[in-house]
């Protein structure tokens, strides 16, 4: 309990609002360069993008399986692998915002690979079609990206997703090319 001369902040509002504070307990709020942000509200954008980046991880996976080509299967399994190493990046900013990590990814994310999948076991799977179908999925998580940069995010936070959305909009620049390319040469 603070005293009528207790020059902290927690001293200063409990002579003021007749409020105890305790000490070195957590209101679930975490202040950072003045802003207060709400930990639920944090995790809960850092888990939009978890489910986010496990879909493109899984995405390019099933793409990589769908094309013939070594370079096409290259690019998509190192997109892969660059998704997972952000998806677990995210994991650890969850858990330190104390929160617990969604365990998958998210319907739509499962339906656009199921679609590919079948376009590759009906044969409709040219490399062009393979690179249009990365590309929206690309789309949408530019999107989530971009939807995430809007939430107010500890600054930490906001480094990571900033970085991550690059990486997801260099990772559709260049399928982008790569279809424009496909395009040309058909």
């Amino acid at each position: 309990m603070a005293t009528p001369n207790d020059p902290t902040l927690a001293g200063t509002l409990a002579q003021t609002t007749s409020v105890n504070l305790p000490t070195g307990e957590s209101t679930g709020t975490t202040i950072v360069s003045g802003d207060a942000h709400d930990n639920g509200e944090v995790v809960d954008v850092l888990n939009d993008l978890l489910e986010n980046a496990r879909d493109g991880e899984y995405g390019f996976k099933t793409c990589a399986e769908q094309v013939e080509t070594a370079n096409a299967k290259q690019l998509f399994a190192a997109r892969a692998e660059g998704c997972r190493q952000a998806g677990e990046e995210l994991v650890q900013l969850i858990r330190q915002y104390g929160g617990e990590p969604a365990s998958g990814g998210t319907v739509s994310g499962a339906m656009h690979r199921g679609w590919v999948a079948v376009k590759g076991a009906v044969g409709a799977d040219s490399e062009l079609s393979i690179l249009e179908s990365c590309e929206r999925g690309e789309d949408t998580a530019i999107a989530r990206y971009r939807k995430a940069l809007k939430s107010n995010l500890p600054a930490d936070v906001l480094a990571v997703v900033q970085r991550q959305a690059d990486g997801a909009q260099r990772n559709h620049d260049q399928i982008r090319d790569l279809r424009n390319a496909a395009r040309a040469s058909e």
